[in-house]
């Protein structure tokens, strides 16, 4: 077979030549993808990959909360607060903070040295901790529960 090749881009050069043969021993074809011929292109795989437990979970709660009404007393945790309330929670939380072993310590040896006064009272602070907090809840000690919003509240 005998074609011709096509006109090359460098039309300036001296040895630009117009319509050179080229000679090729067997002609083009298209591709046979059937059995035993040639293989086939690789193809994106990825919607048959046998995706990880946690994965196809966060995809089918999502599906499932786009699909379904959800009631405002769950729906209310689906979003985080603004960076200001935060910033005014976590200030006021910083009152709250457990004392550290350090504190402890001193606050109990200062309890002993005034053992014949009345005995010092633990310090108010935050409670936390899942069933710690879910027990409080279910007495009805808890005044003021903060959740994080990534936590799903259906499981407390």
């Amino acid at each position: 077979l005998v074609t011709k090749m096509p006109k090359s881009n460098n039309s300036r050069g001296k040895n630009s030549k117009k319509g050179v043969q080229k000679f090729q021993l067997a002609g083009s074809s298209p591709r046979n993808f059937g059995i035993g011929n040639a293989i086939q292109p690789q193809k994106d795989l990825t919607r048959f990959v046998k995706w990880p437990v946690y994965i196809r979970k966060q995809r089918q709660k999502r599906v499932l909360m786009k699909r379904l009404k959800v009631p405002p007393p769950i729906a209310q945790f689906n979003e985080a607060i603004d960076s200001h309330t935060a910033h005014v929670l976590f200030k006021f939380l910083e009152n709250y903070q457990p004392e550290s072993r350090a504190e402890k310590k001193q606050r109990l040896r200062e309890a002993a040295k005034d053992e014949a006064s009345e005995p010092s009272k633990k310090p108010v602070v935050v409670k936390y901790g899942l069933n710690h907090v879910t027990g409080l809840i279910e007495s009805k000690k808890a005044r003021l529960v903060i959740i994080a919003h990534d936590v799903d509240p259906i499981e407390l």
